[in-house]
């Protein structure tokens, strides 16, 4: 083993392996190693500036035997056989898993011939990576992202790392140990926190890669994780209030028929969003001018009644579409390695277009500027943004980055900044959102607000929906959001669901971005055309404003909108923070509470940025249940009832309004 210093960083080589230990934030280091002549200098998610204060480092080596380094409150060191371990304030917290004849410095031994990173040669290429470290008895693992399941802790589950329709892969894990843990690496993979090992694997890739911090408590690992990987910018503070949307507004009158509606109620309304197949066809990415003969005049009209508008863009380009063979032709989509050049099947013979191409990047949006934001559309919805493959075969597809297999899960974050980046050029800087169902780590830097995707409409669903948006905050993305009653509804008359929607909207109240959507069924609505593109052939669903479900179901929806615009100012702090610390808008108890033992353990409630205490009611036919409230006073905000905290009550949750307490 030979230790050496390179500047601030350690440098440990071993036979064909060397590895690179370098401060990076602060209380942070960077960790790399490779069995390649050199590392690749590629910087994925740690994109952001560093300054001489964040990189400071002191550095010890004793021989051969050992070295580590330190940056702050940070200790990284390596024995002789190259097994680092971790340590916090000088108390270990984390080490790589080593069974091998030569033993660690806590002195074992084992035949077993485990090491902690793995290198398993891929033929004619790159590496299959494993890094693995001892598991810790009742740590509790937060963050990773957005997965469809009820599970806020995620230790003792495994994670498919890979970008999927409702599943948004942010490898960035927050443990109660007080660290924060990046798999800096965009590959597909797997992430297994099992009891007796965690394991990282990365299936096609030249060099491990990971980032690591420790902090006080999440807040502060939050803070270290977004100084480096970037933060939100500041969101528009008129974007607040309601967003109105439905698959699918088919023609302009309607877009306008609904705005001009909610007008004459008197209820403001933030948005509209224009769904997909408002198109010709996929990859055209303009209007049907038979549906939508004036897009600049239904822009005028809906600005003047203080509505911003946002359309639909998929980044799926058909054979039959005009931007097909200009694409092809100069290299501008996702490449097949074998059988059939097609990557998507949905409504059409598509291939996406290939956003980690800078050229692909300015090509849509050079088409989206002039067919959408120079008649005024404001913002972009970037719907399938994983992308969605017709067949998630990942060692099938190609990247202008490389195979698909080793970069896959940067896409969204490349198809997110194309339009960040053409908005920019257009002086929107400080104005700018844009609708996304994935992303990576740091797509929070492009203004990337993330929906859940395509989720049931199910109780069940709903309460998937808290883990993943908690989680999602703790993977530092703090614009989050979810379809109002879920996605997929079979009937949308039934008095079962009007009582999901109603909870699910209660919730919608206390998170970033309050905003209806659904595909309303049953599929029963005749389209408006009989051909087989363009903008009336396709499906719809029924109606999904506010007055679509009764007087009841009305009067209830447009009460807790009156509630959620009375936080407006509110809200405006929250967002400032988020751009100011990586905080994000919905917090885990604990994230509040970090000292209190009960909070790690709670999962169906949460804070709403420090003030308030939303108890969602995730099940059918409930009217009462249990809450938590911590150390301090709480004032329930519907009958303004005081209690003291540190004690468990049994609230009323009537179907007019879920369990919510402000922290006085």
């Amino acid at each position: 083993m030979f230790f050496s210093k390179d500047g601030n960083a350690l440098c440990i080589r071993h036979q064909y392996e060397q590895i690179r230990i370098e401060p990076w934030g602060r209380n942070a280091f960077r960790v790399r190693a490779t069995k390649s002549i050199d590392f690749t200098g590629n910087d994925w998610a740690l994109t952001e500036a560093l300054s001489d204060e964040d990189t400071n480092a002191v550095i010890t080596i004793n021989g051969k035997e050992s070295a580590e380094i330190t940056n702050g409150r940070l200790t990284i060191r390596s024995n002789a056989a190259g097994v680092l371990s971790f340590f916090r304030d000088s108390k270990r917290f984390l080490r790589e898993y080593y069974r091998n004849y030569f033993g660690t410095e806590c002195g074992e031994s084992s035949a077993l011939k485990i090491i902690g990173r793995d290198y398993k040669p891929i033929i004619g290429g790159d590496y299959k990576l494993t890094v693995r470290f001892e598991s810790n008895d009742h740590e509790k693992i937060y963050g990773m992202g957005q997965y469809q399941q009820p599970y806020l802790d995620q230790k003792g589950c495994v994670l498919e790392l890979a970008q999927r329709n409702s599943q948004v892969s942010i490898p960035f894990a927050v443990s109660n140990l007080g660290y924060g843990f990046l798999w800096n690496n965009p590959a597909v993979g797997k992430a297994s926190f099992g009891k007796n090992y965690t394991e990282w694997q990365a299936e096609a890739s030249k060099e491990i890669d990971y980032w690591i911090t420790v902090g006080d408590d999440p807040a502060d690992l939050l803070k270290n994780y977004s100084a480096v990987t970037g933060r939100a910018p500041h969101m528009p503070s008129d974007l607040l209030g309601l967003w109105q949307c439905k698959l699918r507004y088919r023609t302009q009158e309607e877009v306008l028929s609904v705005a001009r509606r909610y007008k004459e109620l008197g209820i403001p309304l933030d948005v509209i969003v224009i769904d997909f197949f408002h198109w010709t066809r996929q990859g055209d990415w303009h209007f049907d001018p038979e549906y939508w003969p004036n897009p600049k005049a239904m822009c005028d009209e809906l600005h003047a009644m203080g509505t911003k508008v946002m359309v639909s863009v998929w980044p799926s380009v058909d054979r039959k579409s005009e931007n097909f063979d200009p694409m092809l032709e100069q290299g501008l989509l996702i490449r097949t390695e074998r059988g059939s050049l097609q990557t998507y099947d949905f409504q059409g013979d598509c291939i996406e277009m290939d956003a980690m191409n800078p050229a692909a990047r300015d090509y849509i949006w050079e088409k989206c500027k002039k067919n959408y934001s120079d008649y005024g559309i404001d913002m972009f919805w970037l719907d399938n943004s994983e992308p969605d493959y017709g067949v998630y075969d990942y060692d099938n597809y190609r990247y202008y980055l490389g195979p698909a297999l080793e970069v896959s899960n940067l896409y969204p974050k490349f198809y997110t900044q194309a339009f960040y980046d053409g908005q920019k050029s257009l002086g929107k800087d400080g104005n700018i959102l844009n609708l996304v169902r994935c992303g990576w780590a740091g797509s929070q830097k492009y203004a990337a607000l993330i929906w859940s995707g395509d989720v049931p409409s199910t109780f069940a669903s709903l309460r998937d929906q808290l883990s993943a948006g908690l989680n999602m905050g703790l993977a530092g993305i703090p614009w989050w959001t979810s379809d109002i009653g879920g996605f997929m509804t079979d009937d949308w008359s039934s008095p079962e669901f009007k009582e999901l929607l109603l909870r699910w909207f209660e919730l919608a109240v206390f998170s970033p971005i309050l905003r209806m959507h659904g595909d309303r069924g049953p599929h029963d609505i005749a389209p408006l055309s009989d051909k087989d593109f363009g903008g009336g052939y396709l499906y719809t669903g029924h109606d999904n404003e506010l007055w679509s479900y009764g007087e009841d179901a009305f009067r209830i929806m447009k009460d807790q909108l009156n509630l959620r615009l009375s936080l407006k100012p509110y809200l405006e702090s929250l967002m400032e923070e988020a751009s100011t610390t990586g905080a994000p808008l919905m917090r885990t108890m604990f994230y509040e509470f970090p000292d209190d033992s009960a909070c790690w353990d709670i999962d169906d409630q949460y804070m709403f940025g420090s003030r308030y205490l939303v108890a969602p009611v995730l099940s059918a036919d409930i009217n009462k249940r249990d809450v938590y409230l911590p150390a301090g006073k709480w004032r329930n905000i519907t009958d303004g009832t005081t209690y003291e905290g540190c004690q468990t009550i049994i609230a009323d949750a009537p179907i007019e309004h879920i369990p919510v307490f402000e922290r006085i």
